[in-house]
Parts: structure tokens; C-alpha cells; sequence
């Protein structure tokens, strides 16, 4: 090997070698960092970790509300008159109450699509006529189309399962006897 060569080959060696050392000098901070990092963490634990966890607690019931306020808020099929669109009473008082009287967060008005265009749109024309006609605080509640109907029964079913619940209530009746084990009220009177 001749002189120029050595030299190369030493050159080579020092330059791969101040790599080396530069690299591992750069993940020896990096592992100090981390300890700092680490250190900090493990003594300010468990506050890094609530405000995620709470969040995270908290989220379901979130989307739990607003898809109740979304079902609440919508302007069914029974709250149109079939064929033209055009709100019923019932319908109207819905708008008024949602647009005077929801929490100023919740007032969106959602709008069940009708079966044509056309019905959707007379659908969306006669709630903006109810909602223009109605004095509110602040901005005017969005208006919404939603494909999401909400369940609903008739007055008739809904009567009827409180009648058969009522009628199977027991009689009130009191006790015979004490919880100490003398005679009660009904009794020996």
C-alpha cells in the first residue's frame, strides 16, 4: 500500500469515525432529554394524564346529547300535512318552541326529507314562513335536512300502556304490623 493510499484510508477512517462519535453524542442528549422528560412526568403524574382521560370519559355523553337534541329538534312526517308540505299547527308550535325557547346552543331546527324534492322543499319553505314570523333573541336558528326519523307512537298505544300500568298498581295498603312487631295503624286501632 503506498503513502497516498494510507493517507486515504486514515482520512476515511477519522471522518466515519467523528460520524460515529457526533452520532452517539447526539443520542446521548436525546437520552438525557428523555430522562428530564420522563423525571418531570413521573412527578407531576397523574395531572398530564386526567385531562385526556376525562375527555375521553365525557365524549360518549356528548354525542348521547346532541343526537338527543337532533331527534328532539326534528320536524317529522306527522308534522306535515301529506302532499303539500305546509306545517301543521302542531308543527308550528314545535319551530316556535325550538326557536324561542331551546338553549341557544341547541337551536337547530332539523327538517325530515319528504319523498320528492319538491316536498322537501315546501317542507323547508313553510318552516322558514314559521321561523320569520317568530321574534327571537339573537341569531335565527340553522335549518337542517336530516334523513334520521325519530320514533314516535300514537297517542292511542301510549294511553293505553298507561292504563294497563295504572290498573296493575297494587291498592295501598299499610302494614299490619310495626317494623318493631306491635300493631299498626290497621289494627287494634
Amino acid at each position: 500500500m503506498n503513502a497516498q493510499s494510507r493517507r486515504t484510508l486514515a482520512l476515511t477512517f477519522a471522518v466515519t469515525l467523528g460520524g460515529i462519535a457526533d452520532h452517539a453524542l447526539a443520542d446521548w442528549h436525546s437520552f438525557w432529554h428523555s430522562v428530564h422528560v420522563d423525571y418531570q412526568r413521573n412527578n407531576a403524574w397523574p395531572q398530564p394524564f386526567t385531562d385526556d382521560s376525562m375527555r375521553q370519559t365525557v365524549a360518549p355523553f356528548d354525542m348521547m346529547k346532541q343526537n338527543g337534541w337532533r331527534l328532539h329538534n326534528t320536524i317529522g312526517n306527522e308534522l306535515f300535512r301529506d302532499g303539500d308540505g305546509a306545517l301543521l299547527a302542531s308543527g308550528q308550535n314545535r319551530v316556535r318552541w325550538i326557536a324561542s325557547q331551546a338553549p341557544a346552543d341547541r337551536r337547530v331546527v332539523y327538517v325530515l326529507r319528504g319523498r320528492t324534492g319538491a316536498e322537501t322543499d315546501a317542507r323547508l319553505a313553510s318552516v322558514r314562513a314559521t321561523l320569520a314570523s317568530v321574534e327571537t333573541n339573537g341569531p335565527s336558528p340553522q335549518l337542517m335536512i336530516t334523513e334520521i326519523e325519530p320514533t314516535t307512537a300514537s297517542g292511542a298505544w301510549a294511553t293505553q300502556i298507561n292504563r294497563e300500568w295504572l290498573e296493575a298498581q297494587p291498592v295501598p295498603k299499610l302494614p299490619s304490623t310495626s317494623s318493631t312487631g306491635s300493631e299498626g295503624a290497621t289494627e287494634g286501632g
